[in-house]
């Protein structure tokens, strides 16, 4: 009979069936839940103490593997000039120092340091006194220093060490000012660049190159990563690394032999040379002297050795050659022929007479030929004679400050220079609104004359006399001076990437005032006061010399000379040499002789001895009258 009525009603039998699988599942569900609640009753509130306690007292500690940063090469990319070698660390475990015997392991250790127990006391405060975790005292400790601590290890319980690397600087000398160095991060970095990855204990450049392309140079750190204990006790055996990423390699524009020639043919005189390329703007040769050893900085007495060169009269940390501006005397005779050609405001053809002097108002302004003159002289010879009075005449009467200015202003005098470097000057130009907005005096006609010849308040830097002579070569371009052709990869040396020339200046000048230009730097080599000093029978050059008084220093001259070569031929295989020798050396006018040295030296691929010889400036002496 029941099974008639299965069969009868088939349909409710079958949802039957499915509700018993409903309360099935539905009764294991509740289980499951029952039992996970119970677990989690147990877990946070049974047991919630036990679990806490574990919590806290388990973690990972993370520790910092400092990236060795990138090496630098010279243009040849050969042999690196820095290179990385290693130091040592000394830290301290403060929980691992028995009680009660803080403050004698720490005497005992600044004294093996060579540093005060206040300076260790400083790093590892009272609240830290307890921890685990290891506190670097000193870094650049000698390997000799180490080994008196590991000697004496006994002794100093707590007390560890590692290495680290450090910067190696070959090539030393005059290259200081272009590399820079290196340091420990300040607080004050660390508030500037705490979003770019940089931690206390970070080594960045300082200076130079180290600095400018830090970012490129400082690697990708590496971390190794312990579970410790709540008081730092390492409790695993196997570490997790994460290795860390060698910085990106550079490769500069530097080539080695033209700055070693261009160092040592400035000698131990005050002053800077620039050699560059005008036609891409690569710095060839950076001399700036005097200069310093950067290994210095990676020494353990690093801080006594920096007050050293701050004190230093001569400033040898200053970079003379971009970061310091100077009259730039005569050569700024440059500008004003290009400014008088342009505006045609006189014929290059007409003469103005040079009697030695020139009144004006209640002043004889005397040239630097005092009797009889230099005479009747158009624009080429007195560009040649470097004749002030024609000068003089030339701005006061034809041209005026306003476009001195617009011209000195167009050639790159009172701008950025742009080059790939962290400090650099400016120069300047001055003008008539400026004198009144700054002295709250008129601007006279004397200020004219004395801008006319590069003296009064014009100022200029090495390089940026360098670039205005490269705008003559490039007939109206200066491309933007740089230090860096390449960025490599450090492992497999790809090139990355490669500097390419930049605009820095354009001219809108006529094209002849650019020829007339360069072919009176040339008469002025040949047939002006630079022919002796000059005079060199394997490559001709075009250039001008200049001479600026300096105030503070009675009967004494900048000495100046800035020149290109080869002059006849193509922009592309030509070089740009400006020299300054400084008014606080003896005077003897070396800039122009040092300038045909260093061009003899590159196109004959001669050393500076050998460039000396050739040259047949054996016999020179230290002292050489004033000529201009």
């Amino acid at each position: 009979m029941y099974s008639s009525f299965r069969k009868e009603h088939g349909a409710d039998t079958s949802f039957i069936d499915k509700n018993k699988r409903i309360i099935a599942l539905a009764f294991i569900i509740a289980t499951s839940f029952v039992i996970y609640i119970h677990r989690l009753f147990s877990i946070q509130v049974v047991q919630g103490d036990f679990y806490r306690a574990q919590s806290r007292t388990i973690s990972s500690q993370t520790s910092r593997i400092s990236a060795q940063r990138g090496e630098i090469f010279d243009r040849n990319a050969i042999s690196p000039i820095v290179i990385n070698a290693n130091t040592f660390i000394v830290e301290i475990t403060p929980a691992e120092i028995p009680a009660g015997y803080y403050d004698t392991v720490a005497t005992r250790l600044s004294q093996y340091l060579g540093i005060s127990k206040f300076d260790i006391d400083a790093r590892i405060p009272s609240e830290r006194r307890k921890s685990y975790t290891a506190i670097a005292v000193k870094t650049n400790v000698p390997f000799e220093t180490i080994a008196n601590i590991a000697e004496n290890c006994t002794d100093l319980p707590g007390v560890s060490w590692s290495s680290r690397p450090i910067r190696n600087y070959i090539e030393t000398g005059s290259l200081s000012h272009i590399i820079g160095y290196v340091g420990e991060i300040t607080q004050e970095e660390i508030n500037v660049m705490y979003n770019q990855g940089y931690t206390r204990g970070s080594i960045v450049g300082k200076a130079g190159i180290e600095k400018q392309y830090d970012a490129l140079l400082q690697g990708v750190p590496g971390n190794e990563s312990r579970t410790v204990d709540v008081y730092g006790r390492i409790i695993s055996d196997a570490p997790l690394i994460t290795p860390p990423q060698m910085g990106k390699n550079l490769v500069l524009t530097i080539d080695t032999r033209i700055q070693t020639l261009a160092e040592k043919t400035l000698g131990e005189r005050i002053g800077a040379v620039v050699v560059l390329r005008p036609a891409t703007g690569e710095i060839l040769a950076l001399v700036s002297y005097p200069y310093y050893d950067p290994n210095i900085f990676s020494t353990a007495d690093v801080s006594s050795e920096y007050l050293k060169l701050v004190e230093n009269p001569d400033n040898p940390l200053l970079n003379r050659a971009v970061a310091a501006s100077y009259p730039p005397g005569s050569t700024f005779k440059i500008i004003m022929a290009a400014a008088m050609l342009n505006e045609k405001t006189l014929s290059p053809f007409e003469k103005i007479e040079c009697a030695g002097k020139l009144d004006y108002g209640d002043r004889i302004f005397h040239c630097h030929i005092h009797e009889p003159g230099h005479g009747w002289l158009d624009l080429k010879n007195g560009l040649a004679q470097s004749c002030d009075v024609y000068f003089w005449t030339l701005g006061r009467d034809y041209l005026g400050i306003d476009k001195i200015a617009k011209y000195a202003t167009l050639f790159g005098i009172g701008k950025n220079a742009a080059i790939d470097l962290p400090s650099q000057s400016r120069g300047f130009m001055p003008t008539a609104e400026w004198k009144e907005r700054r002295y709250h005096e008129r601007w006279l006609g004397g200020d004219t004359m004395s801008a006319s010849i590069g003296q009064g308040y014009v100022l200029a830097t090495p390089l940026q006399v360098a670039n205005m002579m490269a705008m003559v070569c490039n007939s109206g371009i200066v491309y933007k001076p740089h230090l860096l052709k390449e960025v490599r990869d450090p492992v497999t040396n790809d090139v990355i990437e490669e500097v390419q020339p930049q605009v820095l200046f354009r001219s809108d000048m006529l094209p002849d005032v650019w020829k007339t230009v360069q072919e009176y730097c040339r008469y002025t080599i040949t047939s002006g006061t630079p022919e002796y000093p000059m005079r060199n029978r394997l490559v001709q050059s075009a250039g001008k010399t200049g001479t600026s008084e300096v105030a503070q220093y009675k009967d004494s001259w900048h000495s100046w000379m800035v020149a290109y070569a080869p002059y006849d031929a193509p922009v592309e295989e030509q070089v740009v040499v400006a020299t300054l020798v400084e008014a606080v050396n003896e005077w003897e006018w070396w800039a122009p002789y040092a300038t045909n040295i260093i061009i003899q030296g590159i196109f004959a691929n001669q050393t500076y001895e050998e460039s000396v010889s050739a040259l047949g400036f054996n016999h020179l002496t230290q002292n050489k009258r004033r000529m201009e």
